[in-house]
């Protein structure tokens, strides 16, 4: 009787270096759990030193930075934001919130981002400012996207929830816009269980984005000394993360480049080992460019359909492989449908939702692993 082969996950959550022994150091040497401690301004230092942001500031989620983008441009009633709707909620859910209106563009065939070529079509007098979402890691078209919102005088937040590490003609992502909101959630590359940060690029926006995560008040300016003492100056909330997230996070970026090339590895496997599917013409998979170097965050494949997809998913399921779709997009959705509006049509957007799948990619899989995905759905197709 041969012996089951383990289930081989989409995802799995991993401990690469010291983040048990810093959170132990932040509680029994620091005394110190709730946020803005020594492992905090490690990371602000680290992602500032790496990416070259102006400023970078740690949040309990990239959804908070996001919301933090929103108050930072002044969102507000009516107010129109250009964004593709192949995205997670937290993307239009940030400006809603301030009374904002997310007008979706639909999104290119090849990257899954927004198609740059649309967006002009969609600025209206009411559009303040254009999120591009780097889907996968992978770049949007940043240099049409910045000469656009030059054009019109609109700002430009990324959502880098998923690209860290990714970029643009040698510039990181997230460093690009104004603003650039960043994830370490635990499906994400760097992870720290939550977490996200907001990376500042325009030194206007520094002050009082400090402001904002700290519930709107000159509290970081006090324990500087740049205060007497603080006080309430303007709207914000509660965004920082606790000190015992800041410590296992820190422990991650110190080893960032063993982690993201791990990864990388495993994303050349996929694409090495799949181009004769996609030669073949069964499948679609991710494109290469000069122009961007992606982080090996997420591999996906195109399949012919919506039916050739779920039965590849089931296919893949029965060996023992964990591989699932992605988002529903958010303009067919109840609360996209009544709080957002879409320019144009969004039949692309409709038709990748549809046909894409995302295959297992964590930093502990093995050569192995990838070898059983990529058999697996060869036999798939091979066998019809």
């Amino acid at each position: 009787m041969s012996k089951k082969k383990p289930m081989i996950p989409f995802n799995k959550p991993f401990i690469v270096g010291k983040e048990l022994s810093y959170i132990a150091q932040a509680v029994l040497v620091e005394s110190r759990t709730a946020g803005d401690g020594s492992f905090t301004k490690k990371c602000h230092e680290w992602l500032e030193k790496r990416l070259g942001c102006k400023k970078a500031l740690l949040t309990h989620s990239c959804t908070a930075a996001l919301e933090m983008s929103a108050i930072l441009c002044d969102i507000g009633q009516g107010d129109e934001v250009i964004m593709p709707s192949f995205t997670f909620v937290s993307t239009a859910n940030a400006f809603v919130l301030r009374g904002g209106v997310p007008v979706f563009v639909d999104i290119r065939p090849d990257t899954l981002n927004i198609d740059e070529r649309l967006i002009e079509k969609a600025i209206t007098p009411k559009t303040k400012a254009i999120v591009p979402v780097h889907y996968a890691g992978m770049s949007c078209e940043m240099d049409v996207i910045m000469a656009l919102a030059e054009k019109h005088d609109l700002k430009v937040i990324e959502d880098a929830a998923q690209a860290l590490l990714s970029t643009w003609k040698k510039q990181y992502l997230g460093t690009v816009g104004h603003l650039g909101c960043v994830s370490f959630h635990e499906t994400k590359n760097i992870i720290s269980g939550e977490g996200g940060a907001l990376l500042i690029n325009d030194e206007r926006f520094v002050q009082r984005a400090e402001i904002i995560r700290e519930k709107g008040t000159d509290r970081s300016r006090f324990f500087r000394g740049e205060v007497d003492k603080y006080t309430w100056q303007d709207i914000g909330s509660s965004y920082l993360p606790s000190e015992l997230t800041a410590a296992f996070l820190f422990a991650q970026l110190e080893e960032a480049e063993k982690i993201i090339a791990k990864r990388r590895n495993i994303y050349a496997q996929y694409l090495e080992f799949l181009k004769p599917l996609a030669q073949e013409g069964h499948i679609h998979i991710p494109p290469v460019s000069e122009d961007h170097e992606e982080n090996g965050h997420l591999f996906y494949i195109l399949t012919g359909s919506l039916e050739e997809r779920n039965a590849l998913m089931h296919h893949l399921q029965d060996g023992g492989i964990k591989a699932i779709f992605h988002y529903v997009p958010l303009h067919s959705s109840p609360a996209g449908k009544r709080l957002c509006r879409t320019s144009g049509t969004t039949s692309v957007t409709d038709e990748m939702s549809d046909r894409l799948l995302r295959l297992p990619l964590y930093y502990d899989m093995t050569e192995g692993d990838v070898g059983r995905v990529i058999e697996r759905i060869s036999k798939f197709y091979h066998s019809k």
